[in-house]
């Protein structure tokens, strides 16, 4: 894992953070995720230390100027674990950040994937508050007059990526309020950027690649993310072919059920319809078995959406994270066309966790 050893905070301790409190704790440790909070921008691009998780998603499809697919995915995390937050020394740690980054290749099947952590501060490691501006170390993602510039030097692979905005943020749930589960608390603030228009450059062992396509941001913080009978989330976003965006969840039970589901449609012109439990439907069309850790994943699915129907395909099977060493969990999160009749209708991310173990934050 790529840190500065001093600031490095094990992902077990984390871990153990997470399994350390109640739900009850936690809603008396934490700010909440309330009704008829107005969200306020610039302000809330920024980080929110407040809340007990926060994360910035960035997932795209690209070509290099070979006509060459490409998957990008670039996510920096924020945790507030409350320990020694009275401590007076600059190494407790208050702050927590995280980030990982991911390439796939449609051409030679294969994921390249890198992760780092560090307590906040020194200078290495800071996510603001007034605006977009993470970094850890020398990765960093960064607010600009026209979208997001995001620097990345993972072990094989680099990004110099802009992302220039193209259509206004789209607030998930109710105007930004997004239900996790029954209850009212499980829920989260949550905006959206699709179709971001990328351009910039891929350095891949050496090699340079001028690359340009579309990609879709997710900005979300919340205390009381999972349901305590929940074990994880499928979740998908695409930039659709017309110029709309879907976003969809589904919120998995112990079981393998559904628990909890939900999302937003933003048609072509403008207009939004939000996604109730009901509208939202994920069906497993084929799994794949990772030769690592043995866990099955759902790859293929038939996804439903309001009126809508898609059969989601993976641009290669193999796009697991091993991310046990920053945020300590195992799951799937790769690049998918989305298609009916064999048309392509959408390019996007699919998020699958907590099929390896149930997963705990």
């Amino acid at each position: 894992m790529r840190t500065k050893a001093a600031l490095l905070l094990p992902a077990l301790i984390f871990v153990g953070l997470c399994d350390a409190a109640t739900a009850q704790d936690h809603a008396q440790q934490y700010a909440q995720v309330r009704s008829g909070v107005e969200l306020q921008f610039p302000r809330d691009h920024g980080s929110h230390p407040q809340f007990r998780t926060e994360w910035w998603y960035l997932t795209g499809w690209v070509k290099d100027t070979g006509g060459r697919d490409l998957g990008i995915q670039i996510t920096f995390f924020r945790n507030r674990p409350r320990v020694a937050e009275d401590n007076p020394s600059r190494f407790a740690p208050r702050q927590l950040l995280f980030a990982h980054a991911a390439l796939a290749d449609a051409k030679n099947g294969k994921l390249l994937h890198d992760q780092c952590a560090a307590r906040a501060g020194f200078g290495l490691a800071e996510a603001k508050q007034d605006r977009t501006d993470v970094t850890l170390d020398d990765w960093s993602l960064r607010q600009t007059a026209s979208g997001y510039s995001a620097r990345i030097a993972a072990r094989e692979f680099e990004y110099a990526l802009e992302f220039k905005q193209t259509q206004p943020l789209l607030l998930q749930g109710e105007r930004g309020l997004s239900r996790k589960g029954p209850l009212a608390a499980e829920a989260s603030y949550y905006y959206s950027q699709p179709h971001l228009a990328v351009s910039g450059w891929i350095t891949v062992k050496g090699e340079k690649r001028e690359v340009s396509g579309k990609a879709w941001l997710d900005h979300e913080w919340a205390s009381e993310y999972l349901a305590p009978q929940a074990e994880g989330w499928d979740w998908v976003g695409l930039n659709l072919a017309d110029g709309g965006a879907l976003m969809a969840f589904r919120m998995r039970d112990k079981q393998g059920g559904t628990l909890w589901a939900g999302g937003s449609l933003r048609a072509a012109d403008g207009r939004v319809r939000v996604l109730a439990p009901g509208d939202v439907r994920f069906e497993p069309l084929r799994r794949w078995r990772s030769p690592r850790t043995l866990t099955e994943y759902p790859v293929a699915l038939r996804l439903r959406a309001g009126d809508m129907e898609f059969e989601l395909e993976p641009m290669l099977d193999d796009q697991e994270l091993d991310s046990r060493a920053s945020t300590g969990t195992i799951y799937w999160e790769g690049a998918v066309s989305a298609k009916s009749g064999g048309k392509v209708l959408g390019l996007g991310y699919l998020e699958l966790t907590g099929y390896w173990r149930p997963l705990r934050m």
